[in-house]
């Protein structure tokens, strides 16, 4: 969805609430496709300082299908994304020198920012991307997968040797089998 900020931009000290409806069905980024299964509307709290620096704050629950780090089952993980973000107004520039932190947040804000138009979908995937948990579990014992056959340990037991042989002892092994008996 974009938002047109022209009004806030144009007027010091205004603050506006936009609701906001996500159009991104799926989360697309190098480690795959993951499909959004809920989204709700949320209030996008925008505020002009002085003319300086635009505010945007706001907070909203989305979930996501990913696949278990251990079995690849489907796990609705819902995350809990809190926007904060300031948007330096382009003519403050002309007023004071930005450190090296503010000119990141500048090239930061670009992905989300065209002119007076915010991408609120692109706000959102970032927020997404910075909130994405380390490791998703579809439980804590999970068993996962099986590396001879590919079956899904949490289901069925087979019949594959499982065992790992001691990669320091391998020399010992070649030994072993060179002098097997036949």
């Amino acid at each position: 969805m974009i938002l047109d900020l022209a009004e806030i931009y144009s007027n010091w000290n205004a603050s506006e609430e936009k609701v906001v409806h996500l159009d991104m069905d799926a989360l697309e980024s190098k480690m795959g496709v993951f499909p959004i299964r809920k989204k709700e509307p949320f209030t996008l709290h925008l505020t002009n300082e002085e003319n300086r620096r635009l505010l945007l704050r706001g907070e909203l629950d989305v979930t996501i299908s990913v696949p278990c780090d251990r079995c690849l089952t489907e796990v609705l993980t819902t995350l809990h994304l809190v926007i904060d973000k300031t948007i330096p107004i382009e003519h403050a520039k002309d007023t004071k020198t930005f450190s090296e932190t503010e000119e990141d947040d500048q090239l930061e804000q670009l992905e989300y920012m065209n002119g007076c138009q915010l991408d609120a979908d692109r706000l959102v995937y970032g927020e997404i991307l910075f909130a994405w948990p380390a490791k998703v579990l579809c439980k804590e014992a999970c068993r996962g997968i099986c590396p001879a056959c590919g079956a899904n340990l949490n289901e069925t037991d087979c019949s594959c040797d499982r065992t790992v042989p001691d990669p320091r002892m391998a020399a010992f092994q070649d030994v072993f089998n060179k002098f097997k008996e036949v």
